[in-house]
């Protein structure tokens, strides 16, 4: 059997893996890994007589078959005319957060996305936060999300998620409706939107923000491709919060899988008769999930890892109005109601040390901060915007 294309090329190997074998296959990511897209394709071709323990020889006679016909450069054409692009753990846009999925992180990303906005995902994913909850979603559950959404995405947050009905699709009009930048990872290829009842709605995504998939266009989606997709939205996140999920939701297994990657993951409560909270319920009380309450909670749950982000709105009056910039950023990375050490500021505001120390000093003069055997929080602010700090 031969190739009908350059099995050398890094970009057409690459796609190659991805229709070979399916999401997170370790056997394939190893192998891909050690030797290298090409190498491991030339393999899997037999043109190379690498050793194989048994294990890789069980996993050949899984991926042959998908060799017959394979071609790429007709899929990687199909995205282009979609005005997308192909993305590889080599090009700098590349999301590093992908690469802590270790053996079953993707070969690849296909992209449905202008050409910048896809060649600096990377970049616009830090920071990022998941947003994941159930399908059958309550006027409660959309509301609580488009809360939390908004104003994370107005300070500058990317928000990612699945595109599902429900708190999936709340949350990526809640960021398209601030002009935030959102992500919608899809279980089959960009060019199958799915489900088709959100067409409209990620074709909106794919235009302000991004579309995309481990899978190459034609590929269909499944039950066990949703399942793995959740650990891809799980690792572009630095946090997952759920905002809404029944007792069975998929939207555990995303968050479990954050978890597992050490990200913070944090759950809404819900009215403990309601079944769509259930799920939410289960993680908190299991202590994978911080309850939160609002987007300054998840701020908060960030900050201590240096996430939390540094953009304030520019809408409306509240408490940053009139500091300057280092203000702002050490105001924005202090806690709402524990309190953080000097270090724990230098480090989310990206500060030195002095420059922390002198906008403190100026915030706690201000009202707006309040120490505490050497560790300081954000000081309770008027009820009143128009109120003058005491």
């Amino acid at each position: 059997m031969h190739p009908l294309f350059d099995c050398d090329d890094p970009i057409l190997a690459r796609a190659a893996w991805s229709r070979i074998a399916e999401p997170a296959d370790q056997e394939a990511g190893a192998l891909v890994q050690s030797l290298g897209p090409s190498a491991a394709l030339r393999w899997l071709f037999g043109d190379r007589p690498e050793p194989m323990d048994e294990r890789l020889s069980r996993a050949r006679e899984r991926w042959r078959p998908r060799l017959d016909g394979l071609d790429p450069k007709r899929e990687l054409k199909a995205l282009a005319r979609l005005g997308g692009c192909l993305l590889t753990p080599e090009q700098p846009g590349w999301p590093s957060g992908l690469d802590d999925l270790g053996y079953r992180a993707p070969f690849s990303l296909w992209v449905r996305a202008d050409r910048d906005t896809a060649l600096g995902l990377g970049d616009r994913l830090r920071p990022a936060v998941a947003i994941v909850g159930t399908r059958a979603s309550t006027a409660y559950g959309e509301m609580v999300t488009a809360s939390i959404v908004s104003d994370l995405a107005e300070r500058g947050v990317a928000i990612v998620s699945g595109g599902a009905f429900g708190i999936d699709a709340a949350a990526h009009r809640a960021a398209l409706a601030v002009d935030g930048f959102t992500v919608a990872v899809m279980a089959g290829g960009v060019d199958r939107l799915y489900p088709l009842g959100n067409e409209t709605l990620l074709k909106a995504v794919a235009a302000a923000g991004a579309v995309i998939s481990e899978l190459p266009p034609g590929a269909a989606p499944r039950r066990e491709r949703f399942l793995s997709r959740n650990r891809l939205i799980a690792a572009m996140g630095a946090a997952t919060v759920v905002t809404e999920a029944g007792w069975r939701s998929g939207s555990q297994r995303t968050a479990n899988d954050a978890a597992e990657l050490l990200r913070a993951v944090a759950a809404v409560p819900g009215p403990v008769t309601a079944a769509q909270s259930a799920g939410c319920h289960r993680l908190i009380r299991q202590g994978v999930a911080t309850l939160v309450t609002g987007a300054d909670e998840v701020r908060e749950l960030m900050a201590p890892l240096g996430l939390v982000t540094l953009v304030e709105p520019t809408v409306g009056a509240g408490p940053i109005d009139g500091l300057a910039p280092n203000e702002r950023l050490v105001f924005d990375s202090l806690p709402l109601r524990r309190s953080a050490s000097l270090s724990a500021l230098v480090s989310a505001s990206g500060l030195p040390t002095p420059q922390v120390m002198a906008s403190l000093a100026r915030l706690e003069r201000s009202g707006r901060a309040e120490q505490s055997g050497g560790t300081w929080r954000k000081a309770k602010m008027p009820a009143n915007p128009a109120e003058p700090v005491r």
